[in-house]
């Protein structure tokens, strides 16, 4: 059983390198994952003929359409996803820019659903794509609402490396930010993970009243000037409000009043 444990981390290390790369060749596999080229051959036929890789006519392999089945069994059983996207449609249509759902995932921050905006100058982003929770308020807003505790072993054990021109590096600077979020309801960023870009996030409750997931409008920071901010945040934070009553929330741990907009009380991306 032991070694069939040990087979079984070896491959799972062996697929994790497809995370970070579309296609990959043996030779890769044994130098990214720092096995033997042999070993290496056998896991990679093994999870070919499972059809968790495939080879294309190149001789390099990608992950095999069966991870499609799966993704969609995962995505399918994610209750709160089922219940947001309806909410999440009405506000994109309603806002035009993007709309994206978080849910923090160790000490990281991922997206499990999106919808983009129609508008020809758009963000991209993905599925499945990770962030810090210290960085861009679709991440930020999850952290502030976490429990006191966890929030500031997450800070104490964390170092805040900037990833754009906008990313909040003074943890000091950033705890007031996410005493602000707590207060208000809602945080927002600017240039926080990629350059130009905006975004405006709330949380979403669970029938206990535990945060569990982030709602997000997000898009070119021109779009996000402070005569447009009061109608996106107040949208937002109805339709957040609206997924976390459909989860069975009954109206606490949110900040109902919030202040108005102020530049220098916001930290500032998406």
């Amino acid at each position: 059983m032991q070694n069939k444990n040990k087979t079984l981390v070896k491959s799972m290390d062996v697929l994790q390198l497809f995370l970070q790369h579309s296609r990959l060749s043996l030779n890769e596999m044994a130098e990214l994952s720092g096995r033997p080229k042999t070993s290496v051959h056998r896991m990679v036929g093994s999870l070919e003929e499972m059809g968790f890789l495939q080879k294309d006519e190149s001789g390099r392999y990608r992950l095999g359409l069966v991870f499609l089945q799966y993704g969609q069994l995962v995505a399918d059983r994610l209750d709160i996803r089922q219940i947001a996207l309806p909410v999440m449609q009405t506000l994109r249509d309603q806002v035009d820019e993007a709309v994206n759902l978080i849910v923090k995932d160790g000490d990281q921050a991922i997206y499990i659903e999106k919808l983009d905006t129609l508008h020809p100058v758009r963000l991209y982003t993905k599925i499945g794509r990770r962030s810090p929770l210290y960085a861009g308020a679709c991440s930020r807003i999850i952290l502030a609402y976490l429990d006191e505790a966890e929030r500031e072993r997450y800070l104490r054990k964390t170092e805040l490396i900037p990833i754009a021109t906008g990313t909040i590096t003074d943890k000091q600077q950033l705890r007031q930010i996410l005493s602000n979020a707590r207060t208000d309801g809602y945080t927002i960023s600017y240039s926080e993970l990629e350059e130009n870009t905006a975004a405006v996030a709330a949380p979403i409750f669970d029938h206990k009243g535990r945060l569990c997931a982030g709602l997000s409008i997000a898009g070119p920071d021109v779009r996000f000037g402070a005569e447009r901010l009061p109608a996106l945040i107040s949208l937002l934070q109805q339709a957040a409000r609206q997924i976390s009553a459909e989860l069975g929330w009954n109206g606490q741990n949110i900040g109902q009043k919030g202040r108005d907009y102020d530049e220098k009380s916001i930290g500032y991306g998406i």
